[in-house]
């Protein structure tokens, strides 16, 4: 029998919160095909969790970005066992880290926006997996499932528009059009108002300055 390693799973803000994407990338994890989610439910983690969790970015211009976007709403946290074999076609499916690199038909192709805006952390080897969880469990129970997510959507799913719209942002194109723009679809994709909504626009418009 092949050895089960831990990893740890994290929906990041843009796949929690726009619910066709959330229900899409649910629908893979939860089909089990080689893996097993061991726990899930919502948390907001503190900066102090996150920079450590990123601390080989440190120093990057974008790493002030990355912890607001991780800490600004609670996010959806949880663990998966699979063998490190498994935990590679795990990888696979989701696809590279940067949406303009990751491969036609993988998760992070079909639902990320733009740069770092993808969707979904998950540890990228048995050794990852097995820190990252350690460091997590600290703050957060990863024994159990918590909260059930739905396998479809009725919202509608913008991420092509936005995509595009991200580009024209990121690339100093029609900037306050596309910006305004792209809080109207996420308005349309998410259940979020108020100042919830406000931080979820605020977030994804940071990944592009």
């Amino acid at each position: 029998m092949a050895p089960v390693a831990d990893a740890l799973l994290i929906l990041k803000p843009d796949s929690a919160y726009r619910l066709a994407a959330r229900a899409g990338i649910w629908g893979w994890l939860s089909s089990e095909r080689d893996w097993k989610v061991e726990s899930l439910d919502w948390f907001q983690p503190p900066a102090s969790l996150i920079e450590s969790h990123y601390d080989f970015l440190q120093g990057r211009p974008f790493f002030p970005w990355l912890v607001d976007f991780m800490t600004a709403l609670p996010v959806i946290v949880g663990r998966v066992t699979a063998s490190p074999q498994a935990l590679g076609l795990m990888r696979y499916d989701l696809g590279e880290t940067q949406i303009a690199k990751s491969r036609p038909g993988s998760l992070r192709e079909r639902y990320g926006i733009y740069g770092g805006l993808n969707c979904l952390h998950l540890s990228d080897a048995a050794e990852t997996g097995e820190a990252e969880v350690k460091r997590w469990s600290a703050h957060v129970q990863l024994d159990q499932v918590e909260v059930r997510l739905e396998g479809s959507s009725h919202k509608p799913d913008h991420t092509f528009h936005l995509r595009s719209l991200a580009t024209q942002v990121a690339n100093g194109v029609h900037v306050g059009t596309a910006s305004e723009m792209i809080r109207q679809l996420i308005a349309q994709e998410t259940e979020l108002d108020g100042e919830e909504l406000d931080a979820l626009c605020r977030i994804t418009l940071g990944a592009l300055s």
